[in-house]
């Protein structure tokens, strides 16, 4: 074991010091990517390294590995690199040359796309804000001011000197950007071509989508990006994603929920899917979707047998929107998008597993794959054959594309029942070895589990002990306000500084008395609080369908002078879509006083106005908590808005959960603001932001074609409560955790806990296939193999401690809430609990001869439910 160990060690230290190990030379013909002289079928995944923490990154790229990734694909996110012009940031979850090098320390290949812009549900699609006020830009399309200073920079970084702004074209900062990245990953040999991991290059992104909205203009920016890239000399090929005109030699890609009919635009190029989409985001408000994992395997599967050789999971690891870099706008915090690996890096079964056996299924196919084009054949009605066939080498996909019959089919003088919406895989165009609607692996089911703050009286919630808090001023009070005539646009004024802008206003109400009146106000959003003589009078926002709202607030003017602050606030930048770097946000107007005296109207919008860009607590540095005059002392203050809170008691406490479990704080109490763990932005916070009742199922059918509302649960609940704290922001004891409460909330009821995998479950019929891993052994022996249930406990110093249930028969149920069908064994329990209580994994074969027959003629399974500890 040591030996293995120092073997292992080296091989990380070799690979991440001498990423040259690789040595590959990629090209590409019709069939595949070819490296160095061989056709490859390369199952990839998206891991966006911000998304996560370097600590992070090893275990994930593992996970994946383990899962049968062969490439590792992420975004490179331009506004986290140069926030300002010209000034780089590469550290921490930036860390690019330190994510790449991680991926090649595990032995895959990495596919880096460069974008600069990649929508990905970021802050403004990745483009940095500085970009918008360039004077005369355009953005992604043939404007001098967005191509051409790329190029100036480009020559500027081969020459060895940097232009000054004055110098500086303002045409060349996607070229800048670009080649900025080239250069870093060249300089640390990262290319292919220089022995490192990367494989495979993107400009653009699914700019086909919109480009239309361009005309002409958009079509010679295409052509100007291709050249652009391909003259960076990285010697391995460009793609673009969802661009059918992509000029040779990049290829076009396809992304979606489907790719099995897209064919590329030339006979020279592979077929490649840049992004299966594994689930879908989440939005403040929505429901929380998911897309069935038969569903998923059944789209693989399609895409390979119609002649796909590359293929991408978005995402394989979706992960969390840190600080403010969820776009949208109003993408949550969450980005887990129901990936195989979830947002706490916990492998998600049976999603995970079932790929994973997808994917050596599809491998045992490789031979073939690349060796010829398939031969499809119709078997009747929505059933289709696919037969890659050279010399002795032979592998078949049999698909039945109905969403409602299953069906028997007749193929090669074989009988084969396939499921609906299903792909059967035969390596050997004889025997199957998976089925995409019948699953070997095990499910789990996982929860969040308190953690005690170790208060006295043992609560995981936190008492007001511990806390200190200052209150946000409301209005104007900072000193560099200013005043102008009109309302102003948010994005243009804040230059997303910050979420927040303060309008301020000062009238008079000379009727004498107090009256009641109503303020009308209309914003482009995204949301906002309305003040009236420093008393929050109510509050609206709007969603992710439609982020502009009119609202109309009750208030009561006093007599004589009466002030009117707005605190107009952003969620997230426009990600998407034709000119969405043009969509604002804030209050526009018109803003209307309404029913004074004698029903008269006064319309407030030309008014002279007061501005203020962002908190006075984001200038002190509130976040870090170690700034400001933080008050202990006086009575605690619950719902009130605008408040900063720190919770840091004495070293013995506030300490980090025990263990190595994910850890999560459950914002139940609180309403909407931000968060920071010893300051670390963890996100945005909006507990109260509650989905529609409708459009959820207790079940949704795998059958027929996924969309992002098809399958959708948490309906009627808040979106996300729940919100990752990463291990390695925390210390042993000592930690500070700051929040900023916009709308006034109860901090002491916020919680600490831990997600844990609470059971393992898995089910499987007697007509399912082997273990993929067995079909060496039972193909080359001729024996027959009986279907195998197989559990492993998710960590390596635990074992199965208990059989909740087991049944072998006719079993009902979802794990978690299995029950006994018509018939079944009664030797099913005691057999499990033999085969499995003590071991960390364990596997029993499904057939009469392990459990005797409990109903003779009727289709049988074995369903378990198992805990580890």
């Amino acid at each position: 074991m040591r030996a293995a160990h120092v073997v292992l060690v080296l091989f990380w230290f070799l690979s991440i010091h001498t990423p040259g190990l690789f040595c590959a030379n990629v090209q590409y013909d019709h069939r595949a990517l070819v490296i160095d002289g061989k056709r490859r079928v390369l199952i990839s995944g998206s891991i966006h390294y911000p998304r996560s923490t370097p600590e992070m990154w090893p275990d994930l790229i593992q996970k994946s590995k383990d899962g049968g990734l062969d490439v590792i694909e992420t975004y490179v996110f331009w506004n986290i690199h140069e926030p300002v012009r010209a000034q780089y940031d590469f550290d921490g979850r930036k860390d690019l040359v330190k994510f790449v090098k991680t991926v090649a320390a595990a032995g895959l290949y990495v596919h880096l796309r460069i974008g600069p812009y990649v929508c990905a549900e970021w802050n403004y699609g990745g483009f940095p804000l500085w970009l918008h006020f360039i004077p005369g830009i355009k953005f992604r399309t043939d404007n001098e001011p967005f191509k051409v200073i790329l190029l100036l920079l480009l020559c500027a970084a081969v020459l060895g000197f940097e232009f000054t702004h004055k110098q500086l074209c303002i045409q060349a900062e996607m070229k800048r950007f670009t080649a900025k990245i080239v250069d870093m990953m060249k300089q640390e040999n990262l290319y292919a071509s220089q022995g490192g991991p990367i494989i495979l290059s993107q400009i653009e992104n699914e700019y086909g989508n919109i480009d239309s909205s361009y005309g002409a203009a958009g079509k010679s920016y295409i052509k100007w990006a291709a050249t652009m890239a391909t003259s960076l000399d990285t010697g391995v090929p460009w793609v673009m994603c969802q661009q059918a005109d992509a000029p040779d030699p990049i290829i076009n890609t396809c992304n979606g929920f489907y790719c099995d009919q897209f064919t590329p635009n030339s006979n020279t190029k592979p077929k490649m899917w840049t992004e299966n989409w594994s689930g879908w985001f989440l939005s403040f408000g929505g429901a929380v979707p998911f897309r069935p994992v038969e569903d998923l395997a059944f789209a693989v599967a399609r895409f390979f047998q119609r002649g796909g050789t590359f293929q991408n999971y978005y995402m394989y690891h979706g992960g969390t929107n840190f600080d403010r870099t969820s776009g949208g706008p109003f993408i949550a915090t969450s980005y887990d998008y129901d990936a195989p690996i979830d947002e706490y890096g916990i492998v998600r079964q049976p999603k995970w597993g079932h790929l994973k056996d997808v994917h050596k299924a599809i491998k045992l196919c490789e031979e073939a794959l690349i060796a010829t084009d398939p031969s499809i054949v119709s078997l009747g009605p929505n059933l289709e054959a696919a037969v890659y066939k050279t010399g002795s080498v032979c592998s078949a996909f049999l698909a039945n594309v109905d969403t409602k019959s299953d069906v028997t089919v007749n193929f090669s003088g074989n009988s084969y029942h396939l499921p609906a919406w299903s792909v059967s895989i035969l390596p050997d165009c004889k025997n199957v070895v998976l089925n995409t609607a019948k699953i070997n692996s095990a499910s789990s089911v996982s929860s969040f589990t308190k953690e005690s703050s170790k208060q006295d009286d043992g609560s995981s919630e936190t008492s007001s002990t511990g806390w200190s808090w200052i209150s946000e001023p409301v209005g104007v009070s900072k000193a560099n306000t200013f005043s102008q005539n009109g309302l102003l646009e948010q994005i243009n004024t804040t230059a997303d500084k910050s979420d927040y802008l303060w309008y301020s206003l000062s009238i008079d109400h000379n009727d004498g008395a107090s009256s009641q009146t109503s303020l009308h106000i209309e914003s482009l959003g995204h949301g906002l609080h309305a003040f009236i003589n420093g008393k929050l009078a109510g509050s609206q926002a709007g969603n992710s369908g439609k982020a502009r709202f009119t609202v109309d607030i009750p208030v009561t003017l006093v007599a004589g002078k009466n002030t009117i602050d707005l605190l107009s606030l952003t969620v997230g930048l426009q990600n998407y879509g034709a000119f969405f770097d043009l969509s604002g946000a804030g209050i526009t107007g018109p803003v209307v006083l309404k029913g004074l005296e004698n029903a008269s109207t006064l319309y407030l919008s030309s008014q002279k106005w007061t501005y203020q860009v962002g908190l006075k607590g984001e200038d002190l540095g509130l976040s870090s908590g170690s700034s400001g005059q933080w008050n202990s002392q006086s009575t605690f203050p619950k719902n009130q808005p605008l408040t900063w809170y720190k919770f840091m008691l004495d070293q013995t406490t506030f300490a980090a959960p025990s263990g190595t479990s994910p850890v999560a704080i459950d914002f139940t109490g609180m309403r909407k603001g931000e968060a920071w763990v010893n300051g670390q932005s963890i996100g945005r916070y909006w507990p109260t932001f509650v989905a529609s009742d409708a459009g959820c199922t207790d079940s949704c059918n795998y059958r027929g074609p996924y969309s992002a509302s098809k399958c959708r649960r948490n309906c009627g609940k808040p979106s996300q409560t729940l919100y990752h704290v990463p291990r390695s922001w925390l210390k042993p004891s000592g930690n500070t955790l700051v929040l900023f409460e916009e709308k006034g909330g109860d901090p002491t009821q916020i919680s600490f806990v831990t997600k844990q995998i609470e059971s393992l479950c898995a089910h499987v019929s007697d007509s399912h296939p082997p273990p993929v891993e067995l079909w060496n052994s039972y193909t080359e022996s001729g024996r027959e193999v009986t279907p195998v249930l197989s559990l492993t406990c998710p960590q390596h110093n635990q074992v199965i401690s208990s059989i909740k249930f087991a049944s072998y028969g006719t079993p009902l149920g979802t794990c978690g809430n299995f029950y006994h069908g018509r018939c079944s064994s009664n030797k099913a329990l005691s057999i499990v609990q033999k085969a499995c209580i003590g071991s960390s994994s364990c596997s029993v074969g499904v057939s009469i001869d392990t459990f005797g027959d409990p109903c003779r003629g009727v289709a049988k399974s074995l369903a378990v439910e198992a805990t580890c500890a």
